[in-house]
């Protein structure tokens, strides 16, 4: 059974919804602009480094910026980061066969969304940020997040025109996969 990156965003928005709604977060920044800013740093480290060390980026971010008093746009970049980069590679690891997923010690796409719901559900209650801000923030990331880091971190693919949300890899990108993992051809229109 393949898991789609839509699998993944529902499991987001799951989480966000259990988000306490308590007060208005205060937002002084340009939410856009740093999510922008967000997903240029972490293209970069995913593209010299990996996705290993992108991950660690991202958790030393939360531990960082986490020590806030309140909620800030460091930290918000956290969740961008962490948002992107599990989609990317939940995308990634939907389309391998699961056999090859675990020859990797790849995590499968439902753990890692599972995993990020986690963070961002303790990310923002830590700061009181209510489901409907938590959504709206969703979308601008979609929105604004998504092609940034992908023009780092995969220059040479094909950009989506008007497809996924934000130029993000869409599904139909890759053929399907059938019960032993071997891709199957799609059929011409």
């Amino acid at each position: 059974m393949r898991t789609t990156r839509s699998q993944g965003v529902g499991a987001l928005l799951l989480v966000m919804s259990s988000t306490p709604a308590l007060a208005t977060t205060a937002v002084d920044w340009d939410q856009v602009a740093n999510i922008k800013e967000a997903a240029v740093r972490l293209g970069n480290v995913q593209r010299k480094q990996g996705a290993t060390k992108a991950f660690e980026f991202i958790i030393a971010c939360y531990k960082t910026h986490g020590m806030a008093t309140k909620y800030t746009r460091f930290f918000e970049g956290c969740i961008a980061q962490d948002y992107i980069h599990t989609q990317t590679l939940a995308t990634i690891y939907s389309r391998m066969p699961p056999a090859a997923l675990k020859k990797a010690r790849a995590p499968s796409p439902q753990v890692l969304a599972q995993a990020m719901g986690q963070r961002v559900t303790g990310a923002f209650s830590k700061y009181d940020v209510t489901p409907a801000e938590a959504s709206a923030f969703k979308k601008l990331v979609d929105k604004h997040g998504f092609t940034p880091f992908a023009e780092i971190v995969f220059p040479k693919a094909k950009r989506n025109k008007g497809g996924a949300p934000g130029g993000a890899m869409p599904e139909e990108a890759a053929p399907p996969n059938d019960s032993n993992g071997n891709e199957q051809k799609k059929d011409s229109p």
